[in-house]
This record gives structure tokens, sequence and C-alpha cells, in this order.
């Protein structure tokens, strides 16, 4: 007889729910999230469990892998495709975790991908700085701010990377202004310095940095932008088709057509925003430094909005990206822009 198991992961506390092969419980029960307390409840059943389903919206890497190092089949769920059930007059965690083993079951549970460990806490140390980068600006523009403020004169941004104690206090006579500006850019300073230790230290534990290189042959890719499309992407082979990918970098749109006519859209936030955000800087840089994609961009410009016009562009690089990666090959300009 085969058991299907599926858990429901909150912050605090895990709901578990095991079904056999008719759909009827066999167990149910609310954990804390404990991963020895978890594995008592299912080592009787290990045997027969086909696999288990752990839903969870960010933290479920100690779970999934403790699991997976006792030997257990793990599917992480894609929560925001599970088809809602309707119909139930009341819903709770035990019957949304018995819900997710009874799609499992009938064999049509969608899945995520579990990111392999090896490269995952890489990957997520670069998300960090992309964090600490957002903060960064923000010091950034809150020195311009208060230099305009108070002198009634702009500061640029490189004015500010060679700003020194000096030309501060010559700037602010108020000892109180001076002091909270100097506190900002020590910060941002301080910023700058664990930015730029992260980037090599990312760098320098890439798993495979000859992808980098081919990477960075791509127009508007560079050190940091190809890391993110590395790391972000992780195995390309998960990828059934190009358009498949495209989608998983949000560079299709979401939208429901009837004869041809908008009927409304999709949940345009599935996918990854890294790799959007990344695919959509290197079309800015591509298109300032590629006179051929300039040229296309152009064209899209003339009948498009600017904004559709650069994300056709970032969708080029995209599918690019996907083709050298798969088959091995350089950027061809003519075959992804002509």
């Amino acid at each position: 007889m085969s058991l299907y198991a599926a858990i429901d992961l909150h912050s605090t506390n895990s709901v578990l729910a095991i079904i056999n092969d008719a759909g009827q419980p066999v167990l149910q029960c609310r954990r804390p999230n404990d991963l020895p307390r978890l594995l008592d409840d299912l080592h009787p059943y290990q045997s027969e469990l086909t696999a288990i389903a752990v839903e969870s919206t960010y933290n479920w890497y100690w779970l999934v892998d403790g699991l997976m190092d006792h030997g257990y089949p793990v599917q992480l769920v894609n929560t925001l495709a599970v088809p809602q059930y309707q119909g139930l007059k009341h819903g709770d965690d035990h019957s949304d975790a018995l819900h997710l083993a009874q799609l499992m079951r009938l064999g049509i549970l969608p899945q995520g991908y579990i990111y392999p460990r090896e490269q995952r806490s890489t990957r997520d140390l670069l998300r960090r700085r992309f964090l600490l980068v957002r903060q960064s600006t923000q010091l950034m523009l809150a020195i311009e701010s208060s230099f305009s403020r108070e002198t009634g004169h702009p500061l640029t941004s490189n004015h500010v990377r060679h700003l020194t104690a000096k030309q501060v206090e010559s700037a602010f006579p108020d000892p109180v202004t001076r002091y909270g500006l100097l506190v900002q850019l020590k910060l941002w300073s301080a910023l700058q310095t664990q930015i730029t230790a992260l980037e090599h230290w990312v760098q320098h534990n890439l798993a495979h940095p000859e992808l980098l290189v081919r990477l960075r042959g791509v127009p508007g890719i560079g050190v940091i932008l190809g890391m993110t499309i590395l790391l972000e992407t992780g195995a390309i082979d998960r990828f059934a088709s190009v358009g498949d990918y495209a989608s998983y970098c949000r560079m299709v749109p979401s939208v429901y057509l009837s004869n041809g006519k908008p009927k409304g859209h999709g949940n345009r936030k599935c996918g990854n925003r890294y790799l959007c955000w990344a695919y959509m800087e290197a079309a800015n840089y591509a298109i300032r430094f590629d006179p051929a994609i300039r040229r296309w961009y152009d064209r899209k410009r003339a009948r498009r909005h600017r904004v559709v016009a650069l994300k056709a562009v970032a969708h080029k690089l995209a599918r690019a990206c996907y083709c050298l990666w798969l088959e091995g090959t350089a950027f061809d300009t003519t075959r992804a822009f002509g």
C-alpha cells in the first residue's frame, strides 16, 4: 500500500497529514518545528511513503534538507500554483495538508524547484548584496538631499563617493546637522566596504566560473549581473523550453485572452524577481553600448512605449542566455536581434 504525506509548514509549527491509496487519512497532527519529533511521526510509515510534500513560503531549508538526509523523497510545493478547493464550509491547516496529500495522490501537485544546497548559501549571499545596495542608495540620496537643503547646491553621486569629513565640516556650520550627515556618510562607507567584500566572496565560491565568462560575453552583462543570472537560474535543464525560462524570468506578459481580447491578468509576480531585475539592468546597458541592439530597440521604441521596448530587449537577452547556456555557444547579436 502506498502512502502520501504532506506538511504545511509555518513559522513555529507544522501540520502533518498522511493518506492512503483510497484518500483516507492515516495520520493528522500538529507538531512544533522540531525535526526529530517529525521524524518520529514519519518513521512507522517510511517504507510505504511515496513522497512528502512540503508547503512553505520561506523557512523550508531545515525541513527539506533534514528529510532528504534521512532518505525521504521530498516535493516542494509551488504555493502560487496550487488549485484551491471550492465548496468547503470550513478550512484550516489540517484540511490544507490533506488537500496537498490528495493532489500528490492524484499526480497533479504543482512542484517548485529544490535548489541544491551546495550553492544555495552563495545564491542567498548575493541576494543579501541586493538589500545592502538598496540601503546604500538610500543613504546616498539622503546625503545628497541634505547638501541640497542646507547649501542650495546639488551634490552628485560621484561627489558623495569622494566626500571627506573636512568638506562636511566646512559646508555645515550647525554641529547637529553636521553630526547627522557624518553618521550617514560613515554608514554608507561601511556598506560599500561590505558590499565589495561580499562580491569577492561570491565570485570566489561560484561552482561554474566558466559559465560566468560566457555570460559576460552577452552585451550588458558584467560580473554582478552574470553571477546573479548564474546563481538564480541554477540548473538550466530544469526548464523544458526557452519559453519556460523566459516566463520564469518574468519576461512573458501575464494576461488572459479570449478572441484576441484581454479578459484579465494572471499572477504577475510568478517567477524570479532577481532574474527579472538582472535582465532589465542588462538591457539598459546593452542599448547604451551595443549599436546593433540600440537600433533594434529604437525600431521597437518607435511603435511601443519605452518600457515595453526595454522589456523586449531584456526578453531577447534572456532567451539568448538560455540558448548559449544549453548549447555551449557564444552570444550572436545577429541571431538574437537580427
